[in-house]
């Protein structure tokens, strides 16, 4: 059978997958609720995958694959829905993965985002982290926050992404998007000018670098409110990340910036519902106060969950709480939150 592109896409969007697998020795595969399904039809040969890759990609990613043998883009769809493809080569033929972004903004209710964190939106300046693996819906909480903000506030806000994913339109902001590789070369490039372009609020699509966090803290430090995301899970690893991408002798200097320039970090995790089809966020949210000031100016990050867990009243969430609550609601079988639980041993549910 010969396999169309937009068909297969469109059948993403249509089984509400959030991601498109196309690989040799494999019919296309489709992610939905986390799981991985065979889509109905023949293998893809090397030769299809070869077409189908050539489709997707334009002369710029055909070249960087040539180059680097892989390139990551933005593709729109017909329907308005948009895709962040990543095409790539394994074992001298193409692959490609594409993940859907959702077309429409979700509320901070329908994600589940904490009351705390949700005000944080609009202080003046501060570094907003958040934090959790590869497909947590960060990219889908931080569009929610800059959404509100743009809905909302009169501020100028200036997006750095690679690629672009969710598309804003200015409301009462004015919101200028970015793309690596298309409007500026790297993300530390765009930090070095973003300043220049005055910003009130600045979304930092990822911190891969030293250069790049350095300029995120210098950003929050002189009076802008910077989200940001990492790759990592809880408050304290997420501060740790930081502080140790600096050399030795910049640390003690880096903990004093980041305990009065972070005022947050959220971390959250996707797990299956047991209560019908989908996924479910379960959050920790760390906020600034001077119990975690100290800890972080003391390299005593291990304290962190314990100041979070004696903080509840003033908004702050456990992850291991989060993931109760959810189990008690009964959204998440117990078995299910144990695994990503910071406490296995001690998690009860």
């Amino acid at each position: 059978m010969t396999y169309q592109l937009d068909d297969l896409m469109q059948a993403c969007v249509d089984r509400g997958a959030s991601d498109l697998h196309l690989t040799a020795g494999r019919p296309p595969v489709l992610r939905i609720h986390g799981r991985l399904v065979d889509m109905e039809g023949e293998v893809l040969e090397e030769s299809v995958l070869r077409d189908l890759v050539g489709e997707l990609a334009g002369e710029k990613a055909r070249a960087e694959m040539a180059d680097v043998g892989g390139s990551d883009f933005g593709l729109a769809f017909k329907d308005g829905s948009r895709f962040r493809v990543s095409v790539f080569r394994s074992k001298g033929g193409y692959r490609a993965v594409l993940r859907l972004i959702p077309s429409e903004m979700l509320s901070f209710d329908e994600i589940g985002v904490p009351e705390a964190a949700r005000e944080l939106c609009s202080r003046p300046q501060g570094l907003f982290l958040v934090t959790g693996p590869t497909g947590s819906g960060k990219t889908t909480t931080l569009a929610s926050m800059v959404h509100w903000i743009n809905t909302n506030q009169d501020r100028h806000i200036v997006t750095i992404e690679d690629p672009i994913e969710y598309e804003h339109s200015n409301a009462q902001s004015i919101i200028t998007q970015r793309e690596i590789g298309r409007d500026v070369e790297g993300f530390g490039e765009a930090m070095r000018r973003v300043l220049r372009q005055d910003p009130e609020v600045i979304l930092l699509g990822e911190m891969r670098d030293l250069e790049t966090i350095a300029a995120a803290i210098t950003a929050a430090e002189t009076g802008h409110l910077v989200f940001a995301t990492l790759h990592t899970t809880g408050s304290a690893r997420t501060v740790d990340r930081i502080i140790d991408a600096f050399p030795p002798d910049q640390q003690d200097q880096i903990r004093v910036q980041l305990s009065v320039s972070l005022i947050a970090v959220l971390s959250q995790v996707l797990l299956p519902r047991a209560d019908g089809p989908g996924r479910v966020a379960a959050f920790e949210l760390m906020l600034r106060s001077s119990a975690i000031e100290n800890l972080i100016r003391k390299n005593e990050t291990f304290k962190i969950p314990s100041v979070i867990q004696t903080s509840k009243a003033h908004g702050m969430v456990l992850l291991d709480d989060s993931l109760a609550g959810l189990v008690a609601s009964g959204a998440v079988a117990a078995e299910v939150a144990r695994e990503f639980a910071s406490d296995r041993a001690q998690f009860t549910g």
